[in-house]
């Protein structure tokens, strides 16, 4: 903390002349305050004085001095929770059969948390401003659990559980207790990540790296936000260092980033715990744009200290932005928390300190036993002292929310005003509908913030009116399509882009990518569709809008590229997701699309991957048709009553649908009947795995009247993967011998469309060859020999152009 900080000899004049200064620098137990450190503290305690936040110095220096008491009494509770199963609040010794037949935990980085997380406590009752919270190493819930636990601060299901005369062995049983409700699910109100039962809790944390791309898109002006952040996610994410580039105080609130720089991931020590490789990483951090500020992260006063200065020199950078004096990117405060791995118990800064530092297990080894009650020893505090510490600290009375109840955590914007745009049969993009509803949408609903993630090419996807409205974010504007305040988040990171509108639960997003790289943005997504699955099953369900994941530039028009892009990875992945969380879409043009987009945007806590071409496609619904597809997922577009048991044609796809009326178009020239059903929305007709999926499938009747059961010889052309689709759609094709679906078979290459549907065997004379084949009939009845040998591979294809 590089301040103007009173000498040492002031310091020992005010501890002689202030009993409460002088109690909390002598620290407790294991927390010991630096000189530095205590120069701080007496710093903050005059600055809360003077702005009247606080009534009295003495005030501050004991609020300082519960906290103590709580961080201690919040590591005592992380190592029970790993090793034991019933604890002793008076602080006696735990024997043999106190302890769990299988102790576990990530207890290093939560031991490292507890201080963290109980300084953001502090620093809002100090303050008397419940700032918002994440935490990016979502592993260390331990020490968010046992801080709320302890102070009260919890959901009611933890509340009920773990408050009664019996709630902390309840609490040490239930972690990692593993216990199951009939149907399945966690039998506790808490796990091993953060989850929706953690008060205040807003992303897992699983998948590291993700927070350090979310955080600065997150609080809106006037808001707060406290990220804690892993140093191994510095590793995982390059996106997080361009944070800079994207705050702006006119749209963004405080946004204030700490990393836990224990030294260690889970093997080995990592390039942050080396002298050298920390120095590095601030030269690196300041290169980047950020104000590194390195402290004690051993200490919870130095944490709340650091927060508030950090708070401070924000607010002064933008003062001096907004009298011309600084320009953007702004200097944005990155904390850097000095620690050791597992501080505070034995084992610290040892590799064996990530989860189980002890040599063995206390239950069954008795020098482990011992070492475990010598070191909890330590960290223990009295009862009735810790009462007096939370009751400090709990300042919440008619004044403020409790944290469970930070902004960011009660999301849940205004229904958005949804535009009147016009229909369009001509032959047109697709994407053109996305690009017009959207710029309406967002023109409608200014209240309403806006963020567009684009890796790159946004006109070249047919976005070029949301280029034009919205702009680029940059610092220095080359061209019209750019701006300081622009709403665009471009970088050729898929991971950064989407975490940019993932983070954004306060407003509208879209984004938009090449189908085959939007798969590299698939943890993140999966990380959030989950959490909002979690918060339904707890009866909290997620209330921020729906937005679309469009993968464009797809696997059938990609041919101006090799095969590396044509890939239908991301639509089959995210079919395998809950259907309630994830819708996966498939326009087939532009009618289609637009009358969808609606019922996507009035979602809540609800994704929609839209599988979107960007070439022109023929206007193929009405807009009637377009709006019936929307509403039942699927339609029959057209029948044909010739001779024979009727074929049931099903088209999932853009260009599987002009194959398939191709295909339609011959059967009926040779007399055969058919029905030719679009699918637009798969899931819809999954069977569903559970009543929260069911709430949103297809009933049994609207599957009958769709994909009748007396029509049991059935074709299906699909944009995915046939073995995909045909799993997750089972139901809809109950005999394999007269069932047959044609989709991307991992053939590609640089081809047009044509080419394409022919290597991946997904023409429409591949698909009038299947029909042949489940109604046991010579396929030269139906195709020509030139063809038939085409089909075969025997011939050259253009013949089916």
């Amino acid at each position: 903390m590089s301040q103007l900080f009173p000498p040492q000899t002031t310091l020992d004049q005010h501890a002689e002349q202030c009993p409460a200064f002088a109690r909390w620098r002598a620290g407790h137990g294991v927390l010991q305050h630096t000189p530095t450190t205590q120069a701080a503290v007496y710093r903050l305690a005059h600055q809360l004085q003077q702005s009247h936040q606080q009534p009295s110095l003495e005030s501050t220096y004991d609020m300082f001095s519960a906290l103590d008491r709580l961080t201690s009494a919040g590591l005592w509770l992380v190592v029970h929770m790993t090793y034991a199963k019933r604890c002793q609040p008076d602080g006696t010794p735990l024997h043999a059969e106190d302890f769990k037949r299988q102790p576990e935990g990530h207890t290093g980085g939560a031991l490292n948390m507890v201080p963290a997380y109980a300084a953001y406590l502090a620093l809002n009752s100090l303050t008397g401003s419940t700032r918002s919270w994440l935490m990016g190493q979502g592993h260390c819930v331990a020490a968010i659990d046992a801080i709320n636990v302890l102070t009260g601060n919890l959901h009611p299901e933890q509340a009920q559980r773990y408050t009664s005369q019996n709630g902390l062995n309840q609490l040490l049983q239930d972690f990692y207790g593993y216990a199951q409700l009939p149907d399945g699910r966690p039998a506790a109100p808490l796990g091993s990540h953060v989850n929706p039962w953690t008060a205040g809790g807003i992303i897992e944390g699983g998948y590291l790296g993700f927070a350090e791309l979310q955080y600065a898109h997150m609080p809106l002006p006037g808001e707060t936000l406290v990220a804690f952040l892993s140093d191994g996610a510095a590793e995982e994410q390059r996106g997080s260092d361009w944070i800079p580039r994207w705050w702006r105080a006119e749209d963004c609130g405080a946004a204030l980033p700490v990393m836990i720089a224990n030294g260690r991931r889970i093997e080995q020590r990592t390039e942050l715990g080396t002298q050298h490789g920390l120095d590095g990483f601030v030269e690196h951090l300041s290169r980047c744009g950020f104000d590194p500020i390195r402290f004690d992260g051993r200490d919870p006063a130095a944490f709340v200290c650091t927060l508030y200065e950090m708070e401070q020199r924000l607010a002064r950078r933008v003062y001096e932005y907004q009298r011309g004096l600084l320009q953007y990117p702004l200097p944005v405060p990155y904390a850097i928390a000095e620690t050791t791995k597992g501080f505070g118990f034995y084992g610290a800064d040892e590799n064996a300190a990530h989860n189980l530092p002890l040599p063995g297990n206390p239950r069954h080894d008795e020098a482990s036993r011992s070492l475990f009650n010598e070191h909890a020893a330590r960290l223990w505090v009295a009862p009735e002292e810790l009462r007096q510490a939370c009751s400090t600290l709990n300042n919440h009375a008619g004044q403020r929310p409790l944290e469970r109840d930070h902004p960011l955590a009660l999301r849940h914007p205004e229904e958005p005003q949804l535009p009147q745009v016009e229909w369009n049969s001509e032959r047109v993009s697709p994407m053109q509908a996305v690009d017009r509803f959207f710029v309406e949408l967002v023109a409608a609903n200014p209240e309403l913030r806006p963020r567009v993630g684009n890796p790159d090419e946004l006109a070249s996807n047919r976005l070029t009116g949301v280029l034009k409205a919205l702009k680029h974010r940059v610092s220095e504007p080359e061209n019209e399509l750019e701006a300081i305040d622009g709403q665009i988040i471009t970088a050729l990171n898929e991971e950064a882009v989407v975490s940019a509108c993932l983070a954004n639960k306060a407003g509208l997003n879209l984004v938009a990518s090449y189908e085959a790289f939007c798969v590299k943005m698939l943890g993140a997504i999966r990380q959030e569709v989950i959490f909002a699955r979690h918060q339904k099953e707890v009866g909290r369900p997620a209330g921020w809008l729906g937005f679309p994941l469009i993968a464009t530039s797809h696997t059938w028009e990609n041919g101006k590229n090799e095969q590396s892009h044509q890939d239908t990875t991301f639509c089959e992945a995210l079919l395998g997701e809950m259907h309630d969380v994830m819708r996966v879409i498939f326009p087939a043009d532009y009618n289609s699309t637009l009358a969808v987009l609606p019922s996507v945007y009035r979602e809540r806590g609800r994704l929609s991957c839209m599988v979107i071409p960007k070439r022109d496609q023929p206007g193929r619904l009405s807009a009637e048709q377009a709006r019936q597809l929307a509403d039942q997922g699927a339609l029959l577009l057209e029948e044909y009553q010739g001779s024979g048991e009727p074929l049931l044609l099903i088209a999932n796809g853009a260009y599987q649908l002009g194959e398939m009326q191709r295909a339609a178009e011959r059967l009926r020239e040779r007399g055969q009947s058919w029905q030719l059903v679009y699918l637009q929305e798969p899931g819809r007709f999954r069977v569903p795995r559970d009543e929260h999926e069911a709430a949103l499938c297809a009933s049994q009747a609207e599957i009958e009247a769709l994909f009748p059961s007396a029509v049991s010889r059935r074709v299906m052309l699909t944009h995915m993967r046939s073995e995909v689709a045909h799993g997750h759609l089972a139901n809809l094709f109950p005999e394999l011998n007269s069932s047959r679906v044609l989709g991307y078979r991992n053939r590609g290459g640089t081809l047009d469309e044509a080419g394409m549907l022919f290597a991946n065997r997904c023409s429409w004379a591949h698909a009038v060859a299947a029909a042949a084949e489940v109604c046991a009939v010579d396929p030269l009845s139906w195709l020509h020999e030139d063809e038939l040998s085409a089909v075969r591979g025997q011939y050259n294809p253009t013949i089916l152009r």
